[in-house]
């Protein structure tokens, strides 16, 4: 399993120059994992900058593959990695959730650069 980070998300549905390689990772939706909080990351910046219609096509895509609510205990264990690593709430919570399924995070985001379990796309 593996967990692809609202960059990576982003970085697909905008045909941006790193695409190809997060196609790579979303060509099997049954072994990708996606936090509610990736949801709200990926519509927020897709109906700001294009349209609701995209937006709303992106999270269609991605509800194909298993989404995690983020649970008392998921929220809490991400408060913890956010003191430890100085991870910005939303970063956490996806590292948080990543950890907790066992799986590797795939980003270009450098929060995540010096972590443990991080495939980062450059």
């Amino acid at each position: 399993m593996q967990l692809v980070d609202s960059s990576g998300w982003i970085e697909f549905f905008t045909g941006g120059p790193l695409a190809g390689e997060y196609a790579r990772h979303l060509k099997d939706p049954d072994r990708v994992i996606t936090p509610t909080i990736v949801l709200y990351e990926v519509y927020k910046k897709i109906k700001r900058e294009r349209t609701e219609e995209e937006a709303l096509s992106a999270v269609s895509l991605m509800n194909r593959t298993k989404v995690v609510d983020l649970t008392e205990s998921t929220a809490l264990f991400a408060a913890d990695l956010s003191l430890k690593h100085s991870l910005p709430m939303a970063d956490a919570i996806v590292y948080a959730t990543a950890l907790e399924a066992d799986c590797k995070v795939i980003t270009g985001d450098a929060h995540f650069r010096e972590l443990d379990r991080v495939v980062f796309v450059e």
